[in-house]
């Protein structure tokens, strides 16, 4: 009897141990909800695995769940993350590649998220929110590294160009020509020296000379101030003058506007009152008596009728 309730306790913990394994493997009290995002990474993801860790500022809160080539663009790899409800996942949030230690493991780095950043969602081109990524330090190092050796290759070819046979021969001549020149003004010391102190002395001699000509710089410059003035006064009486025949001018034009026309008349009037006295004088030196009698009216003589 007593082997009997030993075996039925025993069976009952067991089960009850069963079920609570169960339970906890289902997810039970610890059972975290996960939300999938999609990060895009345009470099080389070697070293990171599927379930490798997601880290937000060095806190686990998710995995790696998926890791694909895009099948447009086989520069570029999809990951896939499962990333614990209730991280702070926002537009400004930013996916990195890091490596953990010396180890090269690699995982993946969550940063930034303001506070006034509005959440990340799904748009219409992908099935999930996409997380913006940023390269990594490998990937930076590698292309500043690729752009220091191009470089290095550059210089070093222009090196080898500055130093090529032609340019050494000519660096030799120039090495001896300066030579030969060192050489002669060292046997022409005491001449050169000479030189110098007349050139000296013609130095002095002309910060004299300039210091005599500074009052005659000053008159002549007092004097260009002088003509400078006359050429003012020029023009403001060549102004003046100019006022003056303009208004000449149209005192001649509004003469010739009133009085040509009154002139004109009188001409005319003084034509006809001479035309008239001509033929008055021709009239009395052929007929005097017209002045004392009068014109006679010229009616012929009847018969019978004889002039007087």
């Amino acid at each position: 009897m007593n082997y009997a309730i030993v075996g039925a306790f025993v069976l009952a913990l067991g089960a009850v141990l069963v079920a609570g394994v169960l339970w906890l493997a289902s997810g039970g009290a610890l059972h975290k909800t996960y939300h999938l995002y999609l990060a895009i990474a345009d470099e080389s993801v070697a070293g990171l695995n599927l379930n490798a860790p997601v880290k937000y500022s060095g806190v686990d809160v998710g995995k790696v769940r998926e890791i694909r080539l895009d099948p447009v663009n086989p520069q570029r790899v999809y990951l896939l993350l499962g990333i614990e409800r209730g991280t702070p996942i926002r537009e400004d949030t930013i996916a990195v590649l890091r490596t953990q230690g010396l180890t090269g493991i690699a995982y993946v780095e969550l940063s930034g998220g303001a506070k006034e950043s509005p959440p990340l969602v799904a748009t219409a081109a992908y099935e999930y929110p996409v997380i913006k990524t940023k390269a990594s330090l490998s990937a930076r190092l590698e292309n500043v590294l690729t752009d220091v050796l191009g470089k290095l290759d550059s210089t070093s070819n222009n090196i080898n160009a500055i130093l090529s046979d032609e340019n050494r021969a000519a660096f030799t001549g120039a090495l001896a020509d300066i030579s030969a020149v060192t050489r002669t003004m060292a046997a022409r010391k005491d001449t050169l020296d000479a030189a110098i102190v007349d050139a000296g002395r013609a130095f002095k001699n002309a910060s004299r000379a300039t210091e005599q000509m500074e009052p005659v710089v000053a008159r002549i410059g007092r004097g260009a101030d002088a003509v400078e003035k006359m050429g003012n006064d020029i023009a403001a009486t060549s102004a003046s003058a100019g006022r003056t025949v303009d208004s000449v001018g149209a005192d001649l034009t509004r003469f010739s506007a009133e009085t040509l026309p009154e002139l004109e008349r009188l001409l005319a009037e003084l034509s006809v009152l001479s035309t008239s006295l001509r033929r008055l004088s021709q009239q009395t030196e052929r007929d005097p008596r017209g002045l004392l009698f009068g014109r006679k009216a010229s009616v012929p003589e009847g018969p019978g009728e004889s002039s007087r």
